[in-house]
């Protein structure tokens, strides 16, 4: 029976390269560089390149992929322990080619673009020459496919697309924008003559479609094969948010704890309280409890697909959500004041973990898959009384000893005694 939780030291080996390098490269740059990795500025460049390279020498460059698709091929579990670490560290996915929402845009240009979209758009995407968006959910409909209104309209040897978008992350930053439409996935420059980006949200924009034409060459996948490449890539996208949320949660436990031992009330530090003991242990239990449902899910994905695994991916995503949102909260709660400036990460986390909950589809809906698979395994009960209706199954248990009782009646008066004391207790 194999049932084993260690990891191989050679990928543990990687897995201590990356923390120290982390520590001590990136968050360095975070902190008196912000936003570095997404600088055009020369100057800016040559700190960023040389710690890219330091990343592609050690062969953890866009470890998302697998070896068909142009990366090592780790395969999820492996990928989950290494998102453990680069989620505390704003810049750290991009430093290691593997950020939101390229990862995504990748994998399905990746899986399902021509050879010649690869060279146009994936190519500069893995090596960051370019940034993409996902324009995916629609103000009237949500995260709903069928209830979207933009479409592509073949005119010639071109598609015109018109409709609305909202909350394409980053889109006002991206080069290129991968647009849903009702009939197909569709590429879009996004310095496109009719691609309108409104002012707010300023973050999560919202992105008007105006009679924008492109080549026919720019259609990504078949015809009217949208749904399924969406699914392929959120597929993916949920269980790597959920795999650097833990980072974000294992942070805020840091904090909790430190400051726990660090500060006094009432003749005792804060640790000694109980309220203070509660939060820390059901913190500790809960991001432990989702790091192996995560780490579970992820070895299930290697085992068999994403499509197959699709319960427990949607399980992750709104559990992390949940403890995230929980984990913070306590956390802020613990630092007291200084938890609610901007002086600690603590504050940006917990304002943000409502996010997580809508990102990707809305924790609801995700609820929902999960109830309706598991349903699927069970059958209603015949009569009256459920399966587990205990005089019912005792009539059933007494004729496995019929013939012993015959045998031997003392044995079931014994039986009958037995029956009439456990009665007797309800």
């Amino acid at each position: 029976m194999a049932w084993d939780f260690s990891t191989e030291p050679e990928f543990q080996a990687k897995l201590d390269w990356v923390e120290d390098f982390c520590k001590l490269e990136i968050e360095p740059l975070d902190l008196v560089f912000p936003y570095a990795v997404r600088s055009r500025d020369p100057k800016i460049r040559a700190l960023v390149d040389p710690l890219q390279q330091q990343v592609k020498d050690q062969g953890l460059w866009a470890v998302f992929l697998d070896k068909e698709l142009g990366g090592p091929g780790f395969g999820q579990l492996k990928l989950a322990l290494l998102n453990e670490i680069l989620g505390r560290y704003g810049s750290a996915p991009a430093i290691f080619g593997c950020q939101a929402p390229d990862t995504g845009n990748m994998e399905i240009l990746a899986a399902y673009g021509t050879e010649e979209q690869k060279e146009r758009w994936l190519k500069p995407l893995m090596n960051q020459e370019i940034w993409s968006a996902y324009s995916m959910t629609e103000p009237q409909g949500g995260s709903d496919p069928n209830l979207f209104k933009t479409t592509a309209v073949r005119d010639g040897e071109e598609w015109v697309i018109n409709g609305e978008k909202w909350f394409t992350s980053a889109g006002r930053a991206a080069d290129i924008l991968f647009v849903m439409c009702t009939n197909g996935m569709f590429i879009v420059p996004r310095d496109t003559p009719g691609v309108e980006i409104q002012p707010y949200p300023s973050t999560h924009n919202w992105v008007k479609y105006k009679d924008v034409r492109v080549p026919r060459d720019h259609l990504l996948g078949p015809e009217d094969g949208a749904k399924v490449l969406a699914q392929r890539r959120l597929g993916g996208g949920r269980i790597h948010h959920a795999m650097r949320t833990i980072a974000q949660c294992r942070l805020a436990l840091d904090m909790m704890c430190e400051r726990a031992l660090s500060r006094e009330s009432h003749g005792k530090i804060i640790g000694e309280h109980q309220m203070v003991q509660e939060a820390i242990a059901e913190s500790y239990t809960e991001i432990n409890m989702l790091r192996l449902m995560v780490l579970w899910t992820a070895w299930k994905i290697d085992n068999t697909s994403t499509q197959e695994t699709r319960t427990d991916i949607a399980a992750v995503k709104f559990t992390m959500a949940k403890v995230l949102r929980d984990v913070s909260f306590r956390s802020l709660h613990i630092l007291g004041s200084l938890g609610m400036t901007n002086l600690t990460p603590i504050r940006d986390m917990y304002a943000n973990a409502p996010s997580m909950g809508i990102a990707d589809g809305v924790d609801e809906v995700h609820k929902v898959t999960v109830a309706r698979n598991v349903l699927k395994s069970y059958r209603p009960h015949e009569g009256l009384f459920p399966s587990e209706f205990i005089p019912a199954k005792r009539e059933q248990a007494r004729k496995k000893y019929a013939d012993l009782f015959a045998q031997d009646p003392e044995l079931e008066q014994y039986a009958d005694r037995m029956q009439r004391y456990m009665e007797s207790r309800r």
